[in-house]
């Protein structure tokens, strides 16, 4: 893989290891996050199990309040100072005492009222606010040198079956 020039191109290249539907989607709701926190720092990690993508006030990890996980068959959206935030609707999963997540199957999933509220909430209680005035950028931290595939794995009976598969004549 060619080595980006800047950031933003470097993300796109992660991104583009991905599917065509997963990697159009990740780029649908990290617009959308871009235009709800437009003064955040992205912070970028290609990371061996998926690629993440931090929204902070600051460039500290710890900062965090949100992270975009792109996996091979879909897109999360973390809640990284999720410990005490009311979840009425019980849509937050993981088991995690700190990070909880909710699967976004389009960027429309961020307007909804309850992951809406969840993102309010979570801004509100942050550690750290985002800025009120500000630029957006991206910041990569890491780069994994060895990663799971980023598409999903055609599963072994799928490529039996194909092979099964009487071609027409």
């Amino acid at each position: 893989m060619a080595k980006a020039a800047n950031p933003e191109e470097q993300l796109a290249l992660f991104l583009a290891k991905y599917t065509p539907e997963i990697g159009s989607l990740a780029e649908a709701i990290l617009g959308e996050m871009r235009r709800l926190y437009p003064t955040s720092i992205e912070l970028v990690y290609d990371n061996y199990n998926a690629l993440a993508i931090g929204f902070a006030p600051s460039e500290k990890t710890s900062d965090g309040i949100f992270s975009i996980a792109v996996y091979p068959r879909w897109v999360s959206l973390f809640f990284l100072q999720a410990a005490g935030l009311p979840d009425p609707e019980r849509i937050l999963k993981g088991s995690g005492s700190v990070a909880k997540h909710v699967v976004l199957p389009s960027p429309a999933m961020l307007r909804d009222p309850a992951v809406a509220e969840l993102m309010r909430e979570a801004t509100v209680r942050a550690r750290v606010p985002f800025p009120a005035r500000g630029e957006h950028r991206i910041v990569i931290k890491s780069v994994s040198a060895v990663q799971r595939p980023r598409r999903p794995e055609t599963k072994p009976a799928a490529k039996k079956a194909a092979r099964k598969t009487p071609s027409a004549s």
